[in-house]
């Protein structure tokens, strides 16, 4: 995932390389962890080969006079299934989950600001740029667009 998508994800490969075998089943431990679902699209569960993954957590903390906040996170699919409509299959269901799951009324994002393919992807899906800019951990002269959507809208269709 890092290797092939580095700008999705906050971290870098080296840093993840370097995780130990505990640090790895405490990040497994936190996908179901109360206020966070997680989607893993696997080619053959057998093999653990997986495709895809999306995970939504409760947002800490939350945004003071707004419906209950939730932030998709942790989005990835493997490049032989972009453009399959995994992707949409995927967010629909975090989707649905942020809002019956997590009671969510917003589900916010980061996307980095070079990601065009991502950007045009949420935007397709009923996500808007709200204006914010937040510095990207790993190189802060860049930023993250924050988006977010409100959870009664249907995922409009791709």
């Amino acid at each position: 995932m890092l290797a092939d998508t580095p700008k999705a994800y906050v971290e870098s490969l080296a840093s993840a390389l370097v995780q130990t075998e505990g640090q790895w089943r405490g990040r497994a431990a936190a996908m179901t962890a109360p206020g966070s679902v997680t989607f893993v699209a696997e080619v053959d569960s057998a093999a653990n080969r997986c495709c895809g993954l999306m995970r939504v957590v409760v947002k800490h903390p939350q945004e003071a006079n707004r419906p209950l906040q939730a932030m998709l996170i942790s989005v990835y699919v493997a490049a032989a299934y972009r453009g399959t409509g995994l992707a949409d299959r995927l967010l629909s269901g975090a989707v649905d989950a942020a809002a019956s799951e997590l009671a969510a009324g917003i589900l916010q994002l980061g996307v980095h600001e070079d990601n065009t393919r991502a950007l045009g992807f949420y935007a397709r899906h009923g996500f808007q740029d709200t204006g914010r800019r937040e510095a990207y951990p790993l190189d802060t002269s860049k930023k993250e667009i924050i988006m977010e959507r409100p959870l009664s809208l249907a995922v409009p269709a791709a």
